[in-house]
């Protein structure tokens, strides 16, 4: 789920001759290269791999309690600020939330705007974006023969700009978006990627029924290279019957149009909003689609293919060499936009394995051979997770790969206008976007989680070009535990699937996780704390910084000193009462009690209860702690 926010066939022989461009490939390595600069910040997760690690270790686990804050910047806008600043030489490149400004800053110079990109968007672009006005980032693409060196911005009314990354200067600007005037619902929130000669761009708006796609678009002049939808045809979703696998077999012909009902696929969502990673090796990008239209799954039988999947696909031609559904037929809104992190040689039962580790949305955490696609582990990192017992791991089993789902918490199950109560994790996941961190060092992951439940009661819905399609009330609360806690911060080891600590926090974690060389982890709370933890889970420093924190914590080296970077400004999905004016400190204490275990008391709670899509009932508390703000604080060692 999110925001609230026909297919190209790919010409060969023009793929090959943009592939033989040595001019074109050069940009791809000098951009992983570049990644390889430990001063520099050049894609918004780090690298390819998504890793979100510095091996940057002034800053350590002895001296961190030092930290101070070197200097700040307002963005000037309000509202969610998810992602994160590039650091490219002494440029920092920064965004916002809607309208999307993009900044570059002298960092030799205190900061000083070099430029300002400001687009004119349509404000009617605001209804349709369900989960706040939130922009995860923009990418870098290194000066090539055919184009200078560009920032690439993916902005909320699905225009994606290249601009000067010099001069600040449009260089070009193409509609992702298919209806133009935006009638459909469709919204951008995802940050870029660069791969080759291209730059992928995901879509928004399954809350309107928009047929998810990822589409690549040439970075030369913006044209498109190929688009890969989520739900249709072979044809449409870029799938070799014979050749696709899913958990090893052949996924056959028109697999997706045989699991919807009709002609429902054009209307099935499978958004594209996460986080995509890249394999120079393999060649493959890595992505996961989102949850199916409606959220009412009386509505929409069979399952639903490819939502809620993992999609491993070549990064010329946007084929799928293999692929996995994790929550086939989706009935709680689990989407699988999380981001994928590719580890080499992890040690698998006494095997080295090159992988691919993700935390979904619905409980599970899945480590997978990046190659095949074959599923390795797939076990719960909270708890608490009740709406399956288990991933069935048995390959003679005829549910091989699926989640084993309990009849009491499936509204499938207990039909329209009737209450599942007690769903553990809540729509929003045990993990949402907030992307985590892998520590080579290590070998472990440090993973911001939510920790909430829900109530979930579908109802029938018709759908409307431009109109909400979501079907579903849901209330959110704390999950079961002693202190109230709604997140926590945990390190997971991936080839056990087992948590080594768990850090509990009084609401969900929403920020990206950084690791670093220097034996600490940082992350920021949705009160707006930036902390540091050893690597033990042990709170080493703490500060709080104008509003809520759901942006990632990003490294960078000057003149031979180290600094930590973070944007505050609450808001996105947990956040959107604040964000969307619906809580303020004169009323949240009357909402406090609105909600409880997730069942309103009345007609007024039942409001309450359940806007922003249930988060305001959930996150009431939240109004007491911090408020709006867009701002970027540099924390470093005192001089």
């Amino acid at each position: 789920m999110r925001v609230l926010s026909k297919t190209t066939q790919v010409l060969a022989a023009a793929t090959i001759l943009s592939f033989g461009m040595t001019g074109l490939t050069f940009a791809n390595e000098e951009l992983a290269k570049m990644s390889e600069n430990t001063s520099d910040w050049v894609m918004q997760t780090g690298d390819y791999a998504n890793h979100r690690y510095s091996p940057l270790d002034q800053i350590n686990k002895d001296n961190v309690k030092n930290l101070q804050v070197k200097w700040t910047f307002s963005t000037g806008v309000l509202r969610g600020h998810e992602g994160g600043p590039l650091i490219i030489g002494d440029v920092m490149y920064l965004h916002t939330p809607f309208p999307n400004i993009v900044y570059a800053l002298d960092l030799k110079n205190d900061g000083k705007i070099l430029w300002k990109y400001e687009p004119k968007q349509d404000p009617n672009v605001i209804p349709i974006m369900c989960c706040d006005t939130v922009n995860r980032g923009v990418a870098y693409a290194p000066k090539s023969d055919d184009h200078p060196a560009l920032i690439l911005l993916n902005q909320a009314d699905t225009n994606v700009v290249a601009i000067d990354a010099t001069t600040g200067k449009e260089v070009w600007k193409v509609k992702n978006g298919e209806n133009t005037d935006g009638g459909k619902g469709e919204s951008g929130t995802a940050a870029p990627v660069v791969v080759k000669d291209k730059v992928l761009i995901g879509i928004s708006g399954a809350e309107f029924g928009v047929q998810g796609s990822l589409a690549a678009f040439n970075l030369k002049d913006g044209s498109l290279a190929w688009r890969a939808y989520s739900t249709g045809s072979d044809k449409d979703i870029l799938v070799d019957p014979e050749k696709t696998t899913e958990l090893g077999k052949p996924v056959g012909a028109d697999s997706s149009l045989k699991s919807w009902e009709g002609e429902q696929w054009k209307t099935g969502g499978g958004t594209t909003w996460g986080w995509y990673s890249y394999d120079p090796k393999l060649n493959l990008i890595y992505y996961g689609t989102g949850n199916p239209s409606t959220w009412n799954p009386v509505q929409r039988p069979g399952d639903n293919k490819y939502a809620m999947t993992i999609f491993a696909r070549d990064a010329d031609t946007g084929m799928a060499k293999w692929l996995y559904q994790m929550t086939p037929h989706d009935e709680w809104d689990y989407d699988g936009i999380n981001e994928m992190i590719l580890v080499d040689g992890m040690d698998i039962d006494g095997k080295k394995r090159d992988v691919l580790v993700h935390f979904d949305r619905n409980g599970f955490a899945y480590t997978m051979d990046r190659a095949t696609g074959e599923l390795l582990v797939a076990e719960k990192y909270d708890p608490a997770v009740n709406w399956a017992s288990k991933v069935d791991m048995d390959p003679k089993s005829k549910t091989y790969g699926r989640p084993l789902v309990d009849p009491k918490y499936s509204p499938q199950n207990n039909g329209e206008d009737t209450n599942t109560a007690g769903i553990c994790p809540a729509a929003l996941g045990t993990k949402d976007q907030q992307p985590a961190a892998y520590s080579p060092k290590t070998g472990l992951f440090y993973v911001p989680t939510n920790h909430v439940c829900m109530d979930y009661e579908p109802y029938k819905v018709s759908y409307t070009a431009g109109q909400p399609y979501v079907g579903s009330t849901v209330s959110m609360y704390p999950g079961p535990n002693e202190n109230g806690a709604m997140g926590n911060f945990i390190a997971w080891d991936a080839a056990k699937g087992k948590i080594v600590w768990s850090k509990p926090e009084q609401f969900s974690v929403w920020s990206g996780a950084l690791a670093t060389a220097g034996d600490v982890v940082f992350y920021g709370t949705l009160e707006g704390y930036i902390k540091a933890v050893d690597l033990d889970g042990n709170e080493l420093y703490k500060f709080k910084t104008p509003s809520g924190i759901i942006g990632n914590v990003t490294p960078f080296e000057r003149d031979g000193k180290q600094y930590i970077a973070v944007l505050s400004g609450v808001g996105g999905w947990a956040g959107i009462g604040l964000a969307g004016g619906l809580l303020s400190p004169d009323n949240a204490a009357a909402w406090h009690g609105a909600v409880d275990q997730g069942r309103a008391q009345g007609d007024e709670a039942q409001v309450v209860g359940t806007a922003g899509l249930g988060a305001v009932g959930g996150y009431a508390a939240l109004a007491d702690y911090t408020t709006l703000g867009g701002q970027l604080t540099v924390f470093g060692l005192p001089d």
